[in-house]
Protein backbone atom coordinates (compact mmCIF):
# COMPACT_ATOMS: atom_id res chain seq x y z
CA UNK A 1 0.00 0.00 0.00
CA UNK A 2 1.50 3.33 -0.79
CA UNK A 3 1.72 5.95 1.89
CA UNK A 4 -0.38 9.15 2.13
CA UNK A 5 1.71 12.40 1.93
CA UNK A 6 0.69 13.77 4.93
CA UNK A 7 1.54 18.19 4.92
CA UNK A 8 1.72 19.40 8.58
CA UNK A 9 1.79 22.87 9.04
CA UNK A 10 3.34 24.45 12.09
CA UNK A 11 4.52 28.36 12.68
CA UNK A 12 2.20 31.10 11.46
CA UNK A 13 1.92 34.77 12.53
CA UNK A 14 0.75 34.56 16.11
CA UNK A 15 2.55 34.89 19.35
CA UNK A 16 1.83 30.92 19.39
CA UNK A 17 4.40 30.46 16.73
CA UNK A 18 6.65 28.23 18.87
CA UNK A 19 4.38 26.62 20.52
CA UNK A 20 3.00 25.24 17.14
CA UNK A 21 6.58 24.29 16.29
CA UNK A 22 6.97 22.11 19.21
CA UNK A 23 3.57 20.90 18.57
CA UNK A 24 4.20 19.91 14.85
CA UNK A 25 7.25 18.31 15.84
CA UNK A 26 5.98 15.65 18.09
CA UNK A 27 3.22 14.77 15.62
CA UNK A 28 5.86 14.35 12.89
CA UNK A 29 7.95 12.47 15.34
CA UNK A 30 4.57 10.21 16.14
CA UNK A 31 3.16 9.88 13.04
CA UNK A 32 2.96 5.87 11.97
CA UNK A 33 5.80 5.85 9.53
CA UNK A 34 3.86 3.12 7.83
CA UNK A 35 1.09 4.73 6.88
CA UNK A 36 2.61 8.47 5.84
CA UNK A 37 5.33 10.33 4.48
CA UNK A 38 5.37 14.05 6.22
CA UNK A 39 6.06 16.64 4.86
CA UNK A 40 6.39 20.00 6.89
CA UNK A 41 4.97 23.52 6.00
CA UNK A 42 5.76 26.13 7.81
CA UNK A 43 4.34 29.70 8.10
CA UNK A 44 7.35 31.89 9.04
CA UNK A 45 6.22 34.95 11.38
CA UNK A 46 5.87 37.35 8.13
CA UNK A 47 3.56 34.95 6.44
CA UNK A 48 5.61 33.38 4.09
CA UNK A 49 5.09 29.59 3.53
CA UNK A 50 7.94 27.39 3.03
CA UNK A 51 9.05 23.55 2.02
CA UNK A 52 11.33 22.42 5.27
CA UNK A 53 13.06 19.38 4.69
CA UNK A 54 12.11 16.41 7.08
CA UNK A 55 15.86 15.88 8.39
CA UNK A 56 16.04 19.88 9.17
CA UNK A 57 13.08 19.87 10.95
CA UNK A 58 13.17 20.64 14.62
CA UNK A 59 10.84 21.80 17.51
CA UNK A 60 13.10 25.48 17.77
CA UNK A 61 13.72 26.13 14.40
CA UNK A 62 13.50 29.44 12.93
CA UNK A 63 11.24 28.77 9.53
CA UNK A 64 12.67 30.34 6.49
CA UNK A 65 16.30 30.94 8.42
CA UNK A 66 18.06 28.04 5.61
CA UNK A 67 18.94 27.57 2.13
CA UNK A 68 16.86 24.04 1.96
CA UNK A 69 13.76 26.12 3.01
CA UNK A 70 12.29 26.63 -0.01
CA UNK A 71 9.18 29.11 -0.57
CA UNK A 72 5.71 27.82 -1.30
CA UNK A 73 2.72 28.97 -3.07
CA UNK A 74 -0.47 27.84 -2.75
CA UNK A 75 -2.85 26.87 -6.39
CA UNK A 76 -6.43 26.58 -5.04
CA UNK A 77 -8.38 23.35 -6.42
CA UNK A 78 -5.55 21.90 -8.12
CA UNK A 79 -4.97 18.20 -7.90
CA UNK A 80 -1.40 19.57 -6.52
CA UNK A 81 -1.90 22.64 -4.71
CA UNK A 82 1.14 23.12 -3.00
CA UNK A 83 3.78 24.54 -5.57
CA UNK A 84 7.80 25.53 -5.91
CA UNK A 85 7.93 29.65 -5.84
CA UNK A 86 11.01 29.43 -7.77
CA UNK A 87 10.78 26.29 -9.66
CA UNK A 88 6.23 26.36 -10.55
CA UNK A 89 6.61 23.76 -12.65
CA UNK A 90 7.65 21.46 -9.95
CA UNK A 91 4.65 20.08 -7.74
CA UNK A 92 3.98 18.93 -4.18
CA UNK A 93 1.76 16.20 -4.44
CA UNK A 94 -0.56 16.65 -0.75
CA UNK A 95 -3.05 13.95 -0.14
CA UNK A 96 -4.06 15.00 3.62
CA UNK A 97 -3.47 18.09 5.48
CA UNK A 98 -2.69 18.76 9.27
CA UNK A 99 -2.79 22.13 10.51
CA UNK A 100 -1.40 23.13 13.98
CA UNK A 101 -0.85 26.81 13.80
CA UNK A 102 -2.09 27.57 17.32
CA UNK A 103 -3.72 31.50 17.73
CA UNK A 104 -4.68 33.91 15.39
CA UNK A 105 -4.44 33.42 12.06
CA UNK A 106 -4.04 29.65 12.42
CA UNK A 107 -7.33 28.01 14.51
CA UNK A 108 -9.49 30.88 13.81
CA UNK A 109 -10.83 29.92 10.58
CA UNK A 110 -8.52 31.85 8.27
CA UNK A 111 -6.34 29.03 7.98
CA UNK A 112 -9.10 26.59 7.56
CA UNK A 113 -10.72 28.96 4.78
CA UNK A 114 -7.35 28.76 2.92
CA UNK A 115 -6.96 24.93 3.30
CA UNK A 116 -10.83 24.46 2.07
CA UNK A 117 -9.86 26.06 -1.33
CA UNK A 118 -6.82 24.10 -1.28
CA UNK A 119 -9.82 21.45 -1.98
CA UNK A 120 -8.10 18.57 0.57
CA UNK A 121 -9.24 16.92 3.42
CA UNK A 122 -7.57 18.60 6.50
CA UNK A 123 -7.20 17.70 10.67
CA UNK A 124 -9.87 19.73 13.10
CA UNK A 125 -12.85 21.39 12.85
CA UNK A 126 -14.23 23.36 9.28
CA UNK A 127 -13.08 27.31 9.01
CA UNK A 128 -17.21 27.80 10.69
CA UNK A 129 -16.14 25.85 14.10
CA UNK A 130 -12.72 26.98 14.41
CA UNK A 131 -14.13 30.84 14.08
CA UNK A 132 -16.78 30.50 16.40
CA UNK A 133 -14.39 27.92 18.71
CA UNK A 134 -11.72 30.83 19.19
CA UNK A 135 -14.11 33.78 19.67
CA UNK A 136 -14.46 33.15 23.31
CA UNK A 137 -17.34 35.52 23.00
CA UNK A 138 -19.10 33.54 20.20
CA UNK A 139 -18.50 30.61 22.28
CA UNK A 140 -20.17 31.49 25.42
CA UNK A 141 -22.98 32.88 23.67
CA UNK A 142 -23.81 29.78 21.84
CA UNK A 143 -23.18 27.18 25.02
CA UNK A 144 -25.47 29.28 26.66
CA UNK A 145 -27.84 29.39 24.21
CA UNK A 146 -27.68 25.46 24.51
CA UNK A 147 -28.08 25.14 28.17
CA UNK A 148 -24.77 25.12 29.06
CA UNK A 149 -23.71 27.47 32.25
CA UNK A 150 -21.11 29.87 31.63
CA UNK A 151 -19.28 32.40 33.90
CA UNK A 152 -20.81 35.59 34.19
CA UNK A 153 -18.76 38.39 32.05
CA UNK A 154 -19.29 41.69 30.32
CA UNK A 155 -17.51 41.41 26.64
CA UNK A 156 -15.86 45.36 26.10
CA UNK A 157 -14.57 46.20 22.60
CA UNK A 158 -12.32 48.93 21.96
CA UNK A 159 -13.97 51.23 20.30
CA UNK A 160 -17.21 51.87 22.52
CA UNK A 161 -17.21 53.35 26.33
CA UNK A 162 -16.59 50.88 28.88
CA UNK A 163 -18.80 51.58 32.12
CA UNK A 164 -16.08 50.20 34.57
CA UNK A 165 -18.14 50.97 37.54
CA UNK A 166 -21.10 48.87 36.82
CA UNK A 167 -19.08 46.16 35.39
CA UNK A 168 -17.80 45.78 38.74
CA UNK A 169 -20.80 46.54 40.74
CA UNK A 170 -22.25 43.64 38.59
CA UNK A 171 -19.34 41.10 38.49
CA UNK A 172 -17.70 42.04 41.79
CA UNK A 173 -13.87 41.91 42.45
CA UNK A 174 -11.14 40.23 41.47
CA UNK A 175 -12.31 40.24 37.70
CA UNK A 176 -10.18 38.23 34.91
CA UNK A 177 -9.66 40.16 31.80
CA UNK A 178 -9.35 38.05 28.76
CA UNK A 179 -8.27 39.12 24.60
CA UNK A 180 -11.58 37.20 23.31
CA UNK A 181 -9.27 35.60 20.10
CA UNK A 182 -6.03 34.82 22.30
CA UNK A 183 -5.29 31.10 22.54
CA UNK A 184 -2.87 29.48 25.29
CA UNK A 185 -4.02 31.98 28.21
CA UNK A 186 -2.28 34.84 26.15
CA UNK A 187 -2.44 38.42 27.49
CA UNK A 188 -4.86 36.87 30.47
CA UNK A 189 -4.76 38.88 33.75
CA UNK A 190 -6.48 39.14 37.26
CA UNK A 191 -7.88 42.45 38.04
CA UNK A 192 -8.30 43.77 41.78
CA UNK A 193 -9.39 47.30 41.19
CA UNK A 194 -10.85 49.76 38.94
CA UNK A 195 -7.76 51.35 38.42
CA UNK A 196 -6.38 48.32 37.21
CA UNK A 197 -9.33 47.32 35.03
CA UNK A 198 -8.27 49.98 32.89
CA UNK A 199 -4.93 49.45 32.99
CA UNK A 200 -5.07 46.08 31.74
CA UNK A 201 -7.61 46.73 29.18
CA UNK A 202 -5.65 49.23 27.42
CA UNK A 203 -2.85 46.13 27.37
CA UNK A 204 -5.63 43.76 26.19
CA UNK A 205 -6.94 46.02 23.72
CA UNK A 206 -3.29 45.53 21.87
CA UNK A 207 -3.97 41.92 21.21
CA UNK A 208 -7.53 41.91 20.34
CA UNK A 209 -9.94 44.60 19.89
CA UNK A 210 -12.68 42.87 22.10
CA UNK A 211 -11.66 41.66 25.59
CA UNK A 212 -13.99 39.24 28.01
CA UNK A 213 -14.11 40.60 31.15
CA UNK A 214 -15.45 37.92 33.38
CA UNK A 215 -16.28 37.18 37.02
CA UNK A 216 -13.57 35.24 39.02
CA UNK A 217 -14.60 31.86 40.20
CA UNK A 218 -12.68 30.07 42.46
CA UNK A 219 -12.75 26.30 41.79
CA UNK A 220 -10.67 23.66 40.17
CA UNK A 221 -9.16 24.01 36.33
CA UNK A 222 -10.46 20.41 34.61
CA UNK A 223 -10.24 19.35 31.01
CA UNK A 224 -11.67 16.54 28.68
CA UNK A 225 -11.15 15.68 25.39
CA UNK A 226 -13.30 15.43 22.19
CA UNK A 227 -12.74 13.31 19.17
CA UNK A 228 -15.19 12.58 16.28
CA UNK A 229 -17.21 14.02 13.71
CA UNK A 230 -21.01 12.76 14.00
CA UNK A 231 -19.81 9.79 16.29
CA UNK A 232 -18.03 11.12 19.50
CA UNK A 233 -15.70 9.82 21.83
CA UNK A 234 -14.99 11.81 24.88
CA UNK A 235 -12.51 11.36 27.58
CA UNK A 236 -12.73 11.17 31.89
CA UNK A 237 -11.14 14.87 33.13
CA UNK A 238 -7.98 15.94 33.62
CA UNK A 239 -7.03 18.91 35.91
CA UNK A 240 -4.50 21.65 35.75
CA UNK A 241 -2.66 22.84 38.94
CA UNK A 242 -0.82 25.71 39.57
CA UNK A 243 1.60 26.08 41.75
CA UNK A 244 1.23 29.51 42.49
CA UNK A 245 -1.52 32.35 40.78
CA UNK A 246 -3.72 31.72 38.21
CA UNK A 247 -3.38 29.57 34.62
CA UNK A 248 -1.01 32.13 32.36
CA UNK A 249 0.44 31.59 29.49
CA UNK A 250 3.72 31.79 31.10
CA UNK A 251 2.88 29.25 33.80
CA UNK A 252 1.87 26.95 30.94
CA UNK A 253 4.86 26.88 28.96
CA UNK A 254 7.77 28.95 30.52
CA UNK A 255 8.36 28.79 34.20
CA UNK A 256 7.11 24.79 35.16
CA UNK A 257 4.22 27.02 37.76
CA UNK A 258 1.45 24.39 36.19
CA UNK A 259 1.36 20.67 36.07
CA UNK A 260 -1.10 18.36 34.47
CA UNK A 261 -2.89 15.35 36.53
CA UNK A 262 -4.66 12.79 34.70
CA UNK A 263 -7.10 11.32 35.90
CA UNK A 264 -8.08 14.19 38.06
CA UNK A 265 -8.79 13.65 41.43
CA UNK A 266 -11.55 13.86 43.73
CA UNK A 267 -14.38 13.76 41.20
CA UNK A 268 -17.53 11.60 41.83
CA UNK A 269 -19.15 9.83 38.73
CA UNK A 270 -21.74 12.47 38.77
CA UNK A 271 -19.66 15.31 38.28
CA UNK A 272 -17.60 14.25 35.46
CA UNK A 273 -20.62 12.90 34.00
CA UNK A 274 -22.65 16.77 34.37
CA UNK A 275 -19.22 18.00 32.51
CA UNK A 276 -19.11 15.55 29.46
CA UNK A 277 -22.44 16.40 28.92
CA UNK A 278 -21.86 19.77 28.94
CA UNK A 279 -18.84 19.54 26.64
CA UNK A 280 -20.68 17.10 23.80
CA UNK A 281 -23.45 19.98 23.96
CA UNK A 282 -20.69 22.58 23.63
CA UNK A 283 -19.37 20.65 21.11
CA UNK A 284 -22.13 19.76 18.86
CA UNK A 285 -23.76 24.27 19.08
CA UNK A 286 -20.48 25.33 17.90
CA UNK A 287 -20.02 22.58 14.54
CA UNK A 288 -16.76 21.49 15.77
CA UNK A 289 -15.43 18.28 13.84
CA UNK A 290 -12.63 16.18 14.45
CA UNK A 291 -11.42 17.22 17.95
CA UNK A 292 -11.56 19.90 20.46
CA UNK A 293 -10.60 19.72 24.47
CA UNK A 294 -13.32 21.38 26.24
CA UNK A 295 -12.17 23.37 29.83
CA UNK A 296 -14.34 23.88 32.94
CA UNK A 297 -14.23 25.80 36.04
CA UNK A 298 -15.52 23.53 39.09
CA UNK A 299 -16.32 24.52 42.24
CA UNK A 300 -19.03 21.41 42.93
CA UNK A 301 -21.20 19.67 41.64
CA UNK A 302 -24.01 21.81 41.56
CA UNK A 303 -21.71 24.71 40.31
CA UNK A 304 -19.39 23.62 36.87
CA UNK A 305 -19.13 26.32 33.95
CA UNK A 306 -17.61 26.30 30.87
CA UNK A 307 -14.78 27.91 30.50
CA UNK A 308 -13.30 27.80 27.08
CA UNK A 309 -12.72 25.46 23.76
CA UNK A 310 -9.41 24.48 21.97
CA UNK A 311 -10.26 23.58 18.61
CA UNK A 312 -6.67 23.40 17.71
CA UNK A 313 -4.73 21.55 21.32
CA UNK A 314 -1.59 21.68 21.71
CA UNK A 315 0.41 18.22 21.12
CA UNK A 316 3.63 19.20 23.39
CA UNK A 317 5.13 17.51 25.97
CA UNK A 318 2.62 18.81 28.34
CA UNK A 319 -0.73 19.08 26.31
CA UNK A 320 -4.04 17.42 27.48
CA UNK A 321 -5.84 16.59 24.59
CA UNK A 322 -2.94 13.76 23.60
CA UNK A 323 -2.59 12.86 27.33
CA UNK A 324 -6.04 12.09 28.16
CA UNK A 325 -6.24 9.63 25.08
CA UNK A 326 -3.18 8.21 25.97
CA UNK A 327 -4.77 7.49 29.45
CA UNK A 328 -7.73 5.80 27.51
CA UNK A 329 -5.47 3.79 25.30
CA UNK A 330 -4.90 5.85 22.12
CA UNK A 331 -1.68 5.97 21.48
CA UNK A 332 -0.12 9.27 20.07
CA UNK A 333 0.58 7.47 16.84
CA UNK A 334 -2.79 5.90 16.90
CA UNK A 335 -4.80 9.19 17.53
CA UNK A 336 -2.81 10.73 14.93
CA UNK A 337 -3.74 8.16 12.58
CA UNK A 338 -7.28 8.64 13.60
CA UNK A 339 -7.58 12.41 13.42
CA UNK A 340 -6.24 12.03 9.65
CA UNK A 341 -8.71 9.02 9.30
CA UNK A 342 -11.48 11.56 10.65
CA UNK A 343 -10.20 14.45 8.37
CA UNK A 344 -10.85 12.53 5.39
CA UNK A 345 -14.15 11.36 6.75
CA UNK A 346 -15.47 14.33 6.67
Amino acid sequence: MSKKNLAIIVGGKSPEHEISLISGYNIYKAADNHIFECIIVGIAKDGQWYLIPTDTFESNIIIGSKKEHEPIVLAPFSDQPFLYQNKPQEKLKIDVIFPIAHGVNGEDGSLQGILKHLNKPFVGPDYLGSAMGMDKDITKKLAQHAGVPVVPSYTARFEEDIPYSEIIKELGLPLFIKPVNMGSAVGVEKIESAEQLKEGLIRAFKLDPKVLIEKAIIGRELETAVLGNSILKITGMGEIVVENGFYTYENKYENDKASVVIPAQNLSEKSVSIMQEMALTTYKALELKGMSRVDFFYVSDEEVYLNEVNTLPGFTNISMFPKLFEYTGLTFTNLVTELVRLAEER
